[in-house]
């Protein structure tokens, strides 16, 4: 089941080594089946507040975007990001072929009922 890493980048000043980080980052998270569904797009807030950037990574599946995140190669370079860029990012599994959201409340019509 495809995972993503999702990171909502605030606001920075440019600096040489986020272009270094840029430059460098495809070549840590493709030995892992890693590719950018988004990046460096505009997006548009349709609700609340989302100040700064949005990045996100597909992988195979968990297991490799946890091995991605914890490579030397890219331990290696997230100082060069995260020294000038504030912000989150999270490892996160996407739903399996034929997710039906009705199941999924249907769950919770039974937990509101019993409780």
């Amino acid at each position: 089941m495809t995972a993503y890493a999702i990171a909502h980048l605030r606001e920075a000043a440019p600096h040489p080594e986020i272009a270094e980080y840029i430059e460098r980052i495809t070549g840590t998270f493709e030995p892992y089946g890693g590719r950018f569904l988004v990046h460096g797009a505009q997006h548009e807030v349709t609700e609340g507040a989302w100040p700064g950037h949005i990045v996100v990574i597909a992988f195979p599946g968990m297991t490799e975007a946890r091995t991605w995140w914890d490579s030397p190669a890219y331990r290696e370079i997230a100082p060069l990001r995260s020294r000038h860029i504030e912000g989150d990012i999270i490892l996160v599994p996407g739903v399996p072929e034929g997710y039906d959201p009705a199941s999924t409340a249907k769950e919770l019509r039974k937990a509101l009922s019993a409780g």
